[in-house]
């Protein structure tokens, strides 16, 4: 078992990241397309400042993408918010050039979990599981990736059911910070989503307006064959994707950061960060389930970038066995190599 406090760098053709095996934070995606390096993810401005006393441990560090269970205290026995995954030190077993193993050595809710990072070659996507061995009841899962977006962005999802906020804003006091859209509130079109003020605001725009901070949960349609959430990054010139089985992981939920916390570490300063949470989390719109424990649970999910043209919004994502096709408004489409079997094995 390697030490928690290392990084691990894996690294093939065209794309590298670093796993951090503190809080399991995917860091440093770097995919190399069109003579270029794209780094689409995010990092918060504090790491490496003294925390306050009561901060969670992913909170101190957060960037990139990292894995929560249960998400947002949807359950179980963990004592800190997004669960031990997101929280505790992962101690790594296996680490090739392209490819990382590690285990979390909290129990969640009696289940073991094996995180799995594998990179292929030539492929824009990195491409991660979490298994669960055993355990009892049902959990809330989410991958937590996070895409830096300073020039805004313009997001495209799969075919959603509807759009909905939770049952209240993420804070509640107005000294703390503050949200822009209505909570709770619904609505089957993106563009058109309910606003605090009572008019509406175009959930595909990031931002939509100034100092907010929001979290939607976009609910996928009955019989889509493949989820997939991308992000134009304007003025970046790429494109970040992320995919996943709807039927595994329903939920594609969305949290706006621009400036809307004005506490510690927060201070008003976390700006430009796009959540992009694909998971299942219903007891976060006051429903019943989740995923169930007890045998083996395997959540997949792949996320990856792509050289893009900065005004080009998404209008469609399809797969194949081995490959990615994304279309635009313009008539561009691009195909790159994708392994479909690791969402549907």
């Amino acid at each position: 078992m390697t030490a928690s406090g290392s990084r691990h760098t894996l690294s093939t053709g065209g794309i590298s990241l670093r796993f951090a095996p503190d809080c399991g934070f995917l860091c440093d995606l770097t995919v190399t397309d069109g003579g270029r390096q794209l780094r689409p993810m995010h990092r918060a401005p504090w790491i490496g400042e003294p925390m306050p006393a009561d901060t969670a441990p992913h909170l101190g560090q957060m960037q990139g993408d990292f894995f929560c269970a249960p998400f947002c205290d949807g359950g179980g026995d963990a004592p800190i918010f997004h669960g031990w995954p997101a929280n505790a030190a992962w101690a790594v077993s296996n680490h090739q050039a392209d490819r990382l193993e590690a285990h979390m050595p909290h129990m969640v809710q009696g289940a073991d979990v094996t995180k799995r990072i594998t990179l292929r070659d030539g492929h824009p996507f990195v491409y991660q599981s979490h298994r669960f061995d055993g355990g009892t009841g049902t959990i809330s899962v989410a991958n937590h990736a996070m895409v830096t977006l300073p020039r805004g962005g313009l997001i495209s999802l799969s075919p959603k059911r509807r759009f909905a906020t939770i049952a209240a804003p993420l804070e509640t006091d107005p000294a703390r910070g503050r949200s822009a859209l209505a909570y709770p509130a619904e609505s089957t079109d993106p563009h058109h989503f309910p606003a605090a003020d009572g008019g509406t605001l175009d959930l595909t725009r990031y931002p939509f307006c100034a100092g907010h901070e929001d979290f939607v949960i976009a609910t996928e349609a009955e019989g889509s064959p493949l989820g997939w959430a991308a992000v134009v990054r304007l003025g970046q010139g790429d494109l970040y994707l992320s995919l996943r089985n709807p039927l595994q992981l329903p939920m594609t939920m969305l949290w706006h950061s621009d400036g809307g916390r004005d506490y510690a570490p927060w201070s008003g300063r976390h700006r430009a960060c796009l959540g992009v949470e694909e998971g299942f989390a219903p007891h976060m719109l006051g429903q019943p389930g989740g995923l169930a424990l007890g045998g083996v649970l395997d959540v997949r999910h792949a996320i990856g970038c792509i050289a893009w043209p900065s005004e080009a919004r998404v209008t469609g994502v399809s797969a194949t066995r081995d490959s990615l096709t994304v279309t635009a408004d313009s008539g561009l489409v691009r195909t790159v190599a994708f392994d479909l079997a690791h969402l549907f094995p």
